[in-house]
């Protein structure tokens, strides 16, 4: 089994005086797509936040291939391998794609190998080599979130912490989103850490799952076998199937109407 690449122990963080993180550990092993599932205000955005250091923890360690990096600076973090996608994309839209993309590169200097990632980031992305010069505020949602997961490609990044990728998104829209995130896993060999409520997805592309509850893990296992657990099946599949069921059921009485 190959070594940690990133590992939490007992990490704790805060909204002012709200505990939002208690005492989290976890691990995410090279190669793998390891996937945080949790309903709404389970604490998994603000896990992230505090890996990738926009937010600083209160209290416990975080390493990225045995160096500590918690309390560093987010750049300085981006600079050692990993790099966040945040929820929502938080793309620049005033800027053109082309300018959105090379902004991923920002902390490297070594030209060839950005050219060479540029080219490998239009070749997953080929829709965002097509509208490079149009204002990215402009693009599709399911277009935005690529334009983010390919800026954070040009960071050269070993381990890739993604908010959310299917936030907003058709389900065949998501389907191709999630189908490219496991291509870069496996052809690129970028180590995903995937924040998802889509349950199903999420377990469909990951190796291994933890599930959050207020701020707590309370459910680690192989992605296979959570997918198998009635818990999951009947909190977080269910509710997914019951919310399809009624999207279904608003679009045919609109149709009637």
């Amino acid at each position: 089994m190959s070594e940690p690449v990133l590992k939490i122990e007992n990490m704790e963080s805060y909204y002012g005086p709200i505990m939002a993180i208690r005492g989290v550990s976890l691990e995410v092993r090279k190669g793998q797509i390891v996937t945080v599932l949790g309903a709404n205000g389970a604490g998994k955005t603000t896990l992230l936040k505090t890996i990738s250091g926009v937010m600083d923890p209160a209290k416990g360690t975080i390493m990225l291939n045995g160096e500590p990096i918690h309390g560093r600076d987010a750049d300085i973090i981006v600079a050692r391998g990993m790099v966040h996608v945040p929820e929502g994309r938080e793309i620049f839209p005033l800027l053109s794609v082309s300018d959105n993309v090379a902004m991923g590169a920002y902390v490297r200097s070594d030209r060839a190998a950005i050219a060479r990632d540029l080219d490998m980031v239009y070749s997953y992305f080929p829709i965002l080599a097509e509208r490079r010069d149009q204002r990215a505020g402009t693009l599709s949602g399911g277009q935005q979130q690529m334009l983010a997961i390919g800026r954070g490609l040009m960071a050269a990044p070993k381990v890739m912490l993604l908010d959310e990728p299917s936030l907003g998104l058709s389900p065949l829209l998501v389907e191709e989103i999630f189908t490219i995130i496991q291509r870069l896993n496996k052809e690129q060999q970028v180590t995903m850490m995937l924040v998802e409520q889509n349950a199903k997805v999420a377990l469909d592309v990951a190796d291994y799952g933890y599930v959050m509850e207020i701020g707590r893990i309370v459910m680690a296992d192989d992605a296979e076998v959570l997918e198998a657990s009635k818990d999951i099946q009947s909190f977080y599949l269910g509710v997914q199937e019951e919310t399809q069921r009624g999207q279904r059921r608003w679009k045919q009485r609109k149709t009637w109407r």
